[in-house]
């Protein structure tokens, strides 16, 4: 009961203090589960180019809502990517839950622990323990935010796009006897968007830096298997948007390939864009319409799902 209460008056101070943004930050715990969980003692901002941040000492959620009139009732968790070294916020957050709003749908940005730096127990486990959460906590207010508690996805590019398909391949359907209502919701996404995705720990494309910063120098070969998430997708993995560039030469587009075939080959619905151009970490695109044209084929995809095609 407290912890629900407590959600409950974050969530009305977030809507008293910036709705007039239609912007609402909720942390991801209480506090003392969050220093239960271990987090960064100094987290850092660096504002140049794009915004980074690192050593997160507080996960929590930025939550983007379309106006009422024109939302299609979807939303998207937004996982930023960065190697699981840092968060490139604004060029693989912010900037897609606004564009995300401009179609309707809810964008919930996730500011989530890195294992380089969260001095907790489980390093390798505190990004997808905060993306589960991120979606329990965005079920659990639905009706609130005006959201369809079954149209809800994840979104993540590079670091963060092997993030978004872990908890694709990863989810749980919640725990019914939770006292902490939040904790019984699924944390299932109903969809994923994956944009130059890590997928692979074992094949020889994998970004050996992200392989690093989330297992380590030399981690348990269970451990490498589970989060070759290429290796993990069932019949129940959500359907999957991907975009990758042929000229990536940080994150292979094999990486793409091997997702891809392996949806497919499980029967679940997935949509791939391989892209001539664009390199890495090309976010929006807005200066080369021909790469960033696949933000108009995600529009289209995304309604599809609302029509249920």
């Amino acid at each position: 009961m407290k912890s629900q209460l407590g959600l409950v008056l974050l969530t009305l101070i977030a809507f008293s203090s910036r709705s007039s943004s239609q912007e609402y930050v909720l942390p991801l715990y209480s506090q003392g589960e969050a220093a239960r969980k271990g987090a960064g003692d100094n987290e850092k901002i660096v504002k140049t180019d794009i915004i980074r941040m690192s050593d997160v000492k507080e996960p929590d959620i930025a939550v983007y809502l379309p106006s009422k009139r024109f939302a299609t009732g979807q939303a998207v968790v937004i996982c930023p990517g960065g190697g699981y070294w840092i968060l490139a916020y604004d060029l693989e957050g912010t900037d897609f839950a606004r564009y995300l709003n401009s179609i309707g749908v809810a964008g919930v940005v996730l500011k989530y622990r890195l294992p380089v730096s969260c001095g907790c127990p489980e390093p390798w486990n505190a990004p997808i323990d905060d993306a589960r959460r991120a979606m329990r906590l965005v079920r659990h207010n639905a009706a609130a935010w005006n959201i369809d508690p079954g149209k809800i996805g994840v979104m993540g590019s590079s670091a963060g796009g092997h993030l978004a398909s872990t908890l694709g391949t990863h989810f749980d359907h919640g725990n019914p006897d939770a006292q902490d209502p939040v904790e019984r919701e699924s944390s299932r996404p109903d969809f994923m968007i994956l944009m130059y995705p890590v997928i692979s720990f074992v094949d020889s494309s994998t970004h050996a830096g992200s392989r690093e910063a989330l297992l380590g120098k030399n981690p348990d070969r269970s451990r490498v298997l589970s989060f070759s998430n290429e290796l993990q997708v069932r019949t129940d993995t959500p359907p999957a948007f991907i975009v990758h560039a042929t000229d990536d030469r940080t994150v292979p587009v094999r990486n793409s390939l091997l997702i891809y075939e392996a949806l497919h080959s499980k029967g679940v619905p997935v949509e791939l864009h391989i892209l001539s151009e664009g390199g890495h970490g090309f976010g929006l695109s807005v200066s080369n319409p021909h790469v960033g044209s696949w933000t108009g084929d995600l529009r289209l995809w995304l309604r599809s799902l609302n029509d249920g095609h």
